[in-house]
């Protein structure tokens, strides 16, 4: 029980040794001296942070899908590049956490409603210049190579 308490207060202080040490003591098989309440809210975290950063991911991609299909005019590389990195880094998560991709379907129509919000103040255009529902479908949002035409 002491080193449980140690533990504990380890994960107030230095969080980075905390987590050091609870790798060794689940390497020991040494489950008594775990820190479990703090472990169990550090796996929930994260958790919800990948949720989170999907939801983030997913408006960007799609808020820049709605700037190059609205404003052909102001194309410019670093819209590509944001497109891509956001499709890259969710195809990691997705990668890493295939249950994550019914989650992407049922944010997905959130949100779309987000990025256009988003794209609006960006863009200055007009609410209504953008379709209620998305016109793109999950997989041309998620393909590296789809890029919308002009409407």
């Amino acid at each position: 029980m002491k080193m449980r308490t140690k533990l504990s207060a380890l994960y107030e202080t230095d969080f980075n040794l905390w987590i050091e040490q609870t790798i060794n003591y689940l390497k020991q098989r040494d489950f008594s001296a775990l820190d479990l309440d703090n472990l169990i809210e550090e796996i929930s975290d994260m958790g919800r942070n990948n949720r989170r950063e999907v939801f983030s991911r997913l408006k960007v991609l799609l808020m820049h899908l709605l700037k190059w299909q609205y404003q052909s005019e102001k194309r410019t590389n670093s819209w590509i590049n944001t497109i891509d990195e956001q499709r890259e880094q969710l195809e990691l998560i997705l990668k890493d956490s295939p249950s994550l991709k019914p989650y992407l379907g049922d944010i997905f129509s959130e949100c779309y409603q987000k990025a256009v919000r988003a794209a609006v103040n960006e863009t200055n255009l007009p609410k209504p210049t953008f379709p209620v529902d998305c016109p793109f479908t999950q997989e041309q949002v998620l393909d590296m190579d789809y890029f919308p035409d002009s409407p």
